[in-house]
């Protein structure tokens, strides 16, 4: 299990981009709000150096 709605995750995101990380989905895609299914399934924050390494770590695991 994992996921959230979007409003469990818009305040911690906008904290994280203005604190200068990346945010997105887990496959590298950006994160939609404001849609007509508010459920986001999965969320990746990091340091924007290690982003790819990050994503393509999680895609071999079957996480992206």
């Amino acid at each position: 299990a994992g996921g959230q709605y979007e409003w469990d995750s818009c305040a911690p995101v906008a904290v994280a981009r203005a604190a200068g990380l990346w945010c997105s989905r887990l496959d590298g895609s950006p994160l939609r709000y404001n849609r007509p299914d508010p459920w986001l399934p999965d969320l990746l924050i990091c340091h924007p150096g290690v982003h790819d390494r990050v994503a393509d770590t999680l895609a071999r695991l079957g996480w992206g």
